[in-house]
């Protein structure tokens, strides 16, 4: 007779977490612009997910995660209201466009109300639909729409060099 195994999902969760964790501390990444705090916030989603395993592995268990990611961040922005510090000034030894770039849309997604911030990343970043979008965030896909399109004009006030100069859609147009 065989010995009886018991499947607790450790290695369903281990496997879950090896394939998607860099994907996810991407994402947290973006969501609170400080590395160490991205892996905090990770380390928080994937222990909560541990928790729920068994009861969210036959679903979607990366929403899941973002879900908690998203509403991790914006509780922590609600309870710590305060100024970004760098170690170093943002200083620019050579002509880099899509270093500046990149540089510009940070700053410029700092500058966002958190909601605002979370919507945009998960819907271009993380290419969720709006639908997909308002689940994970916990509100209507009208305030996606909303929450979005606000989020993109001031995009475009603070940073307008994230316009593009060639002309060609950039695919974050909405119509104004």
């Amino acid at each position: 007779m065989a010995p009886a195994t018991t499947d607790d999902g450790r290695d369903s969760y281990v496997r879950f977490v090896e394939a998607h964790q860099h994907r996810l501390l991407r994402a947290a990444y973006l969501i609170c612009g400080n590395r160490h705090q991205a892996e905090d916030l990770l380390q928080d989603a994937l222990l909560k997910l541990a928790l729920r395993w068994p009861a969210v592995r036959d679903g979607d268990p990366a929403a899941y995660v973002r879900a908690i990611l998203y509403r991790d961040a914006v509780s922590w922005w609600r309870r710590r209201r305060r100024e970004w510090l760098a170690a170093y000034p943002p200083e620019r030894a050579a002509r880099d466009r899509d270093g500046e770039l990149r540089l510009a849309l940070h700053a410029a997604l700092g500058q966002l109300p958190p909601r605002q911030r979370a919507v945009l990343v998960l819907r271009y970043f993380e290419d969720l639909t709006e639908t997909a979008t308002a689940e994970a965030l916990g509100v209507t896909v009208g305030t996606v729409k909303s929450q979005c399109h606000a989020a993109l004009r001031r995009l475009r006030e603070v940073a307008p060099e994230l316009g593009r100069e060639d002309g060609l859609p950039s695919g974050m147009e909405v119509n104004p």
